[in-house]
């Protein structure tokens, strides 16, 4: 399958799992996270639990987590309808090579190369699914641990921690849901592939660009921060 595939195929993919991989390390390392959205979300979510656990009627807190699920469960559903889409794309990959050539400037596909480079686009969706799935199953857990807070007039030791374990769950959530939410940016880069190796490769630097801003520099990441 690999034979099938020019040096500048492959070398665009390196480049993709290379710039996805160490981002990914970058983003979410303990020097830099403190810096990006998803680190000060953390803090905002541990300040969340601490004024959850001063509050006599937690409904409001119900709601949050309910609303944080609903919008997981969207992101998970729509990856396993792209995943079904995507299969059918193989069984039907004359009939996708025939509509595909006809684009400008895209070369002629062997059906092999299409199969491998649908089978790229699937990884990466079943790999967000799986993260969202993850991600809905720990805002699970961490209602349950809310639920089990002491009343607010029980405040001590105890009823911290159990609070402070509900945060931890909490930002868990959040950074698989993330991880998920940046497989779908660099799906879209691996789509570019059907186009030529090169967009695959100016489209992965883009995505790797377009989510540093989002993170690190964006106007959001800067009224969060305060």
């Amino acid at each position: 399958m690999l034979l099938s595939l020019t040096p500048l195929d492959m070398a665009s993919v390196v480049w993709f799992f290379l710039v996805w991989v160490g981002y990914t390390l970058v983003a979410d390392s303990d020097r830099f996270q403190h810096l990006s959205v998803l680190g000060i979300m953390n803090e905002h979510r541990q300040r969340w639990m601490t004024e959850m656990l001063r509050r006599d009627m937690r409904m409001i807190d119900a709601l949050i987590v309910n609303h944080l699920q609903s919008g997981i469960a969207m992101f998970a559903s729509t990856s396993i309808l792209v995943v079904g889409g995507l299969i059918a794309c193989l069984g039907a990959a004359e009939k996708a090579i025939a509509v595909v050539s006809a684009l400008p400037f895209v070369g002629q596909t062997s059906k092999l190369e299409w199969e491998v480079k649908i089978l790229l686009l699937l990884l990466i969706f079943i790999f967000a699914f799986f993260k969202f799935v993850w991600s809905y199953r720990l805002n699970t857990y961490c209602a349950v641990l809310i639920g089990a807070v002491p009343r607010s007039t029980d405040i001590n030791a105890k009823a911290e921690d159990e609070a402070d374990r509900a945060a931890k769950i909490a930002n868990l959530a959040a950074r698989h849901f993330n991880r998920g939410l940046r497989a779908f940016y660099f799906a879209l880069a691996a789509l570019s592939w059907v186009v030529h190796p090169v967009a695959f490769a100016l489209a992965t630097t883009w995505v790797a660009v377009v989510l540093y801003r989002r993170d690190f520099r964006s106007r959001s990441q800067q009224i969060i921060r305060g």
